[in-house]
């Protein structure tokens, strides 16, 4: 699982946005990319831990039937 990768990107692109938004909201920029590295670097994580889920449970699916075609042994 790449989630330090996931929340280096979360925190970047929330820092970017922050930013800008606490630079327009009153000269907070420094506060606002701190604030948006934090959200952006949760939201990362949340959306690596469900596509994490996701494919466990995809690859669970796909070994059901595989599972399942054993031959019927009772008579």
């Amino acid at each position: 699982m790449a989630s330090g990768g996931a929340s280096a990107k979360g925190c970047l692109e929330g820092a970017a946005v922050g930013g800008v938004v606490g630079h327009v909201a009153g000269k907070h920029a420094v506060l606002g990319a701190a604030g948006g590295c934090a959200v952006g670097s949760h939201e990362a994580n949340k959306k690596d831990k469900q596509r994490a889920a996701q494919a466990h449970a995809s690859d669970a699916a796909a070994a059901a039937p595989a599972a399942s075609s054993a031959p019927d042994t009772k008579k």
